[in-house]
C-alpha cells in the first residue's frame, strides 16, 4: 500500500519536475521554429516568451534570436541539440527587446558570428540597462550571468542580403514597429519569413510607449506584398500563413489606425476614446485582450495626438 501511494504521489509530481524546454518544429528542409509560450515572462519560462528559429546549414547553424539571458540560451541551444550537433555559427538578432538579444554573450562565447542591423543595434544599446532591470526581479538566479553584448560590426544598411553556410539570407528593415528598428529574417530559397515582433498571431500585439502604430501597420503591409512568404514564423504565436497574419497583425494595426487616430486628430479626448473602444468584441478572441488592449488604445491615442507616426525607409 505504502508503495501503491508512493508511487502515486511520483506520478503526480512529474510533470511538475519537467524543466522548461522549446521543442522544435520543422517548417521546411533544415529550417526549425521555436515556439514560445504566448504568455508573460515568468521564471519557469526564462522569459522566452516569444520564438526563434534555426536554419541548418552545411557550415554550421544560423540561430535567429538568442533569447531573454545567458540561462535562457542555453535552454535554446538545448532544443538546437534535438536536432543537429552541429556548431552554432551566426547569431542574428531581429530585434531590439530582451528576448531577442540578451543571450548573445553566451553565443559569441561559444565562437558565434552577432550579426544585426545599425539602428537594431543602437535601439539595444538604448534600452539594454533597463531590460535589464526588469528582468531581474523575474528572472532571479536565472539573470546571473548574463552580460550585455551586441554585433561587433553592425550593418549600416536598411537590409542585407547574405549567405551563411551557403543559404542566402536576407535582412529586412521596412519600418519602426515593436520596437525602433525592428528587422525580419527572410529565407528566400524556403520562401519562410520570421517576422521577429512585426508580425503577433493567436495573442494581442502590444503597443509600447516607443511603437509606432503608422510605420508598424506600412512595414507589415510592405513586407507581405514584397516577400510574398509561403510560410510566417510570428515573432509571437503560431506558424501561419499571410492570411492569419493579416487577420491578427495587420487588421488590428489598421483598425487603430482607422478609429483611434481620427479620434486623436478630432480631439475626442484620450478617457473617452479608451471607454469607447475598450470592448470592442472584435479583438477579444486573440489572448492577452485584456491585459493589452486598453493600453493599445491610450498609448495609440497619444502617438497620433503628438503625430508620432514612426521612421520607414526612405523611397
Amino acid at each position: 500500500m505504502r508503495r501503491l501511494v508512493l508511487g502515486l504521489w511520483l506520478l503526480f509530481l512529474a510533470p511538475l519536475a519537467q524543466a522548461f524546454g522549446l521543442t522544435p518544429q520543422r517548417v521546411a528542409e533544415d529550417v526549425y521554429a521555436l515556439i514560445g509560450p504566448t504568455g508573460a515572462r515568468t521564471y519557469e519560462n526564462y522569459g522566452l516568451n516569444a520564438n526563434f528559429g534555426f536554419v541548418v546549414t552545411p557550415e554550421g547553424v544560423v540561430l535567429i534570436d538568442s533569447g531573454a539571458s545567458r540561462h535562457g540560451a542555453q535552454v535554446i541551444e538545448r532544443a538546437v541539440r534535438t536536432v543537429t550537433d552541429k556548431p552554432i555559427r551566426w547569431v542574428i538578432n531581429s530585434g531590439s527587446q530582451d528576448h531577442r538579444w540578451l543571450g548573445n554573450d553566451y553565443f559569441a562565447g561559444h565562437g558565434a558570428q552577432l550579426i544585426a542591423l545599425a539602428r537594431t543595434v543602437r535601439t539595444q544599446q538604448q534600452f539594454a540597462k533597463q531590460h535589464l532591470a526588469g528582468l531581474k526581479p523575474v528572472l532571479k538566479d536565472r539573470l546571473a550571468g548574463t552580460e550585455v553584448h551586441f554585433a561587433p560590426k553592425p550593418i549600416a544598411a536598411d537590409g542585407a542580403a547574405l549567405t551563411l553556410g551557403g543559404v542566402p539570407i536576407e535582412l529586412h528593415w521596412y519600418g519602426d514597429a515593436h520596437f525602433p528598428g525592428d528587422a525580419m529574417v527572410w529565407l528566400p530559397r524556403q520562401g519562410v519569413l520570421f517576422s521577429g515582433d512585426l508580425i503577433y498571431v493567436d495573442r494581442m500585439l502590444g503597443v509600447l510607449p516607443w511603437s509606432r502604430v503608422g510605420s508598424w501597420r506600412s512595414a507589415f503591409d510592405t513586407a507581405l506584398a514584397t516577400l510574398k512568404p509561403t510560410l510566417i514564423v510570428p515573432g509571437h504565436g503560431t506558424v501561419c500563413d499571410a492570411a492569419k497574419a493579416q487577420h491578427d497583425t495587420g487588421d488590428y494595426l489598421a483598425w487603430l489606425l482607422g478609429e483611434i487616430k481620427p479620434a486623436a486628430e478630432n480631439w475626442a479626448g484620450l478617457e473617452t476614446t479608451v471607454e469607447k473602444y475598450s470592448n470592442e468584441s472584435r479583438w477579444r478572441y486573440l489572448e492577452n485582450f485584456e491585459a493589452l488592449h486598453r493600453g493599445n488604445i491610450n498609448r495609440s491615442y497619444v502617438q497620433f495626438e503628438n503625430n508620432e507616426s514612426g521612421e520607414v525607409p526612405r523611397p
